[in-house]
């Protein structure tokens, strides 16, 4: 393997793009690689007619630090690199470009032939995604499982439907690490909250129902308390396990490194209790290897 192609997996500036986020965004794959690696080795050498990452908003692979300019290695090079790889990755992005550089990337990966990219909106071709690990899951097949799946779900802005949360829990095995884009309802729910049209925010949340909590708790502290577990009781609905109440210590809270303003949550679940264990044990810690204490919303 030439020099190049030894830069593209690592967290070095390899000549393709990158996007730049603030310092905000290492604690962000902090949880996530652990989760990860947790997820892959404690599942290792059982039965399972395979594991599959999905990772929807994948971008170009690797990012940058505004003020600092360290380099992070993305969501799906992380993934590659686990300790007990994945049998199949799905890779999508809205953005050409992106997927352009991811797909170069992983071309110096040995696991590049169980990657497929995709190009275009995440929550149309979530079903394209799902329809191939039912395929894998219909046939009978002696002694062995279903198929074993993990989505990130980690958007830009506010592009994430309900829709597709509703789509990947039609598989049987799907944990979810899902972006709350708490920053960026705040800027956009009182914009939209008197409209009658369809807004993002409604597609997020699945529905108007959220106007009716926006509408009773808009000037309180803590409306994220309400929404979040609106969101988490809809998530019950599909099957999963989630924690919910006053146990906010499971939707780590990402904020702005200088400002402290709440940025986003990253909200977990599982149809199994294991999985609920695995991220209570992963985001115990945060990226300092300081033990969190619960987060609780700031006022808008």
């Amino acid at each position: 393997m030439g020099e190049a192609m030894q830069s593209y997996l690592g967290p070095e500036d390899d000549g393709l793009p990158m996007r730049n986020y603030g310092g905000w965004v290492a604690e962000k794959l902090h949880y996530v690689r652990h989760y990860i690696n947790v997820f892959t080795s404690s599942m290792h050498g059982k039965p399972w007619r395979g594991m599959h990452y999905i990772d929807l908003f994948a971008g170009p692979g690797k990012c940058r630090t505004r003020d600092t300019g360290t380099i992070h290695l993305g969501s799906p090079l992380l993934a590659l690199q686990t300790p007990h790889p994945f049998a199949r990755y799905f890779f999508v992005d809205l953005q050409p470009r992106a997927i352009t550089a991811l797909e170069k990337r992983c071309s110096a990966s040995p696991l590049r032939a169980r990657i497929q990219f995709l190009v275009g909106d995440s929550n149309v071709l979530v079903r394209e995604i799902v329809q191939q690990i039912a395929e894998i899951d219909r046939p009978y097949i002696p002694d062995t499982w279903h198929s074993l799946n993990l989505a990130f779900l980690d958007p830009e802005g506010l592009d994430l439907q309900w829709k597709t949360v509703e789509t990947l829990a039609s598989a049987k095995r799907m944990d979810l690490i899902i972006h709350y884009p708490e920053g960026g309802l705040n800027r956009t729910m009182a914009k939209v909250f008197a409209s009658d049209d369809e807004t993002a925010v409604d597609r997020f949340f699945g529905g108007a129902e959220w106007r009716k909590i926006y509408g009773k708790e808009r000037n309180r502290r803590g409306i994220h308390r309400k929404l979040l577990d609106y969101y988490k009781g809809k998530l019950r609905q599909l099957k999963y396990e989630v924690r919910g109440g006053d146990e906010v210590g499971y939707e780590p809270l990402i904020r702005n490194v200088k400002k402290k303003a709440p940025l986003y949550r990253l909200i977990f679940a599982s149809k199994d209790p294991l999985g609920n264990e695995f991220w209570e044990q992963v985001t115990r810690k945060d990226v300092y290897g300081q033990t969190r204490f619960l987060e609780t919303s700031l006022p808008y």
